[in-house]
């Protein structure tokens, strides 16, 4: 990956990767969208499930904010791989009961509700970054007040005086939620949202270079203390290798929204830092997670850092035009059509463990938003005739 600082005048992805979009493309509109359209919808409370059987059966349980906001950002992204379905009843589905049920009168979403009775009232940083998101398309899906709405929840967000935003619940501060507010800053930005949300991408963007990059390691560690300090032992540490990917590609595309042109280079050294020492080439996986010294400490596998493995290397090989880039992409896209092989298409199996086995468990509604967002970068990068 070096010597990539100029931008190729046509990038060249590999055959197999056009292919493997072309599969993940007719996954999507044939049958994700269909199923989870048809099963997803909890239709006694509103809203939608966490989670379906691998039979597609409704698993029952609370249901989580950050689900109902994904699903109205992931239906809101239907119309432009050509599903004809009913995605804009989906997407008001999910905003209409986050504003019915989950939001507080402060403005503040809580973080989980019960199917039924009363919920409680705890809100937590994270799930504010996805409605946030949310809001932003259903803006640009022209959805009226969803650009008060979101101004209304970023008034009551607190930004720390040492970068990014304070958690809303106790001292620790946390790279993640951080992160998801960088992407929803971002997708503000785009769709014309005005420069209060470029300032504050930007302000994500010195966040990662200032505060959450280990200057031993390289990598970019998960949980910090009340003034955005580590843990001085690195067993206390988590470096996850799907948010190395994912930080990645939220610095590439703020270097372009942003018409900058540092961060390629950090950009990059994240990417081979998770390629290097998070992938496992046995079973083509990006592993959960490793300790502060990046010794793996949970081999198993889940779906999503496949698809961060995806958007990230396909993000910097429609950059650089790196073998090297264009070779993992096509790899995670290959891994992440392993985990859609299941008898019932339209779902996936969620972990792949230690050895290589996939794991028997419920489906999570949460990983379809991270394949959607995947295939829509895979797709906008390389492009194929719609599925």
């Amino acid at each position: 990956m070096s010597g990539a600082d100029a931008t190729p005048d046509r990038p060249t992805a590999p055959a197999g990767l056009v292919e493997a979009l072309a599969a993940l493309k007719a996954w999507l509109v044939r049958d994700a969208y269909p199923l989870w359209a048809g099963l997803g919808p909890d239709r006694d409370h509103g809203g939608w499930h966490d989670q379906l059987d691998l039979a597609g059966v409704p698993v029952a349980g609370p249901r989580r904010a950050r689900v109902q906001a994904r699903q109205a950002w992931t239906f809101a992204q239907a119309p432009r791989f050509g599903w004809d379905g009913d995605w804009r009843g989906a997407m008001r589905r999910g905003l209409d009961v986050l504003d019915h049920r989950f939001r507080r009168p402060d403005g503040l979403y809580r973080g989980l509700v019960p199917a039924a009775g009363q919920p409680s009232d705890e809100a937590e940083l994270y799930d504010q970054a996805f409605v946030l998101l949310a809001l932003a398309a259903a803006c640009q899906a022209g959805e009226p007040g969803a650009d008060v709405a979101a101004e209304r929840l970023l008034g009551q967000l607190a930004p720390h005086p040492g970068g990014g935003f304070k958690e809303l619940s106790g001292p620790a501060l946390l790279a993640n939620p951080n992160m998801h507010l960088f992407e929803a800053f971002l997708a503000w930005s785009e769709i014309g949202g005005g420069t209060v949300w470029q300032a504050l991408a930007d302000r994500q963007a010195q966040l990662a270079h200032s505060r959450l990059i280990d200057h031993d390691t390289g990598a970019l560690s998960e949980d910090f203390g009340p003034d955005w300090t580590v843990p001085d032992d690195p067993a206390q540490r988590r470096v996850e290798p799907g948010h190395q990917f994912e930080w990645a590609w939220l610095l590439l595309k703020w270097r372009h929204s942003a018409g900058r042109a540092q961060d390629l280079r950090l950009a990059l050294h994240l990417i081979g830092l998770a390629e290097q020492c998070g992938v496992d080439r046995v079973r083509g996986v990006a592993v959960n997670e490793l300790d502060g010294d990046l010794e793996a400490r949970d081999l198993s596998a889940r779906l999503w850092p496949q698809t961060e493995r995806l958007k990230a290397n396909v993000a910097a090989a429609a950059v650089t035009d790196a073998a090297a880039c264009w070779d993992a992409a096509e790899s995670a896209a290959r891994a992440i059509l392993r985990y859609l092989d299941v008898p019932r298409r339209g779902l996936w199996r969620d972990r792949l463990d230690a050895a290589g086995d996939f794991v028997e468990e419920p489906v999570p509604a949460s990983t379809f938003y991270h394949l959607v967002l995947a295939i829509r970068e895979l797709d906008a990068a390389v492009g194929t005739p719609g599925a």
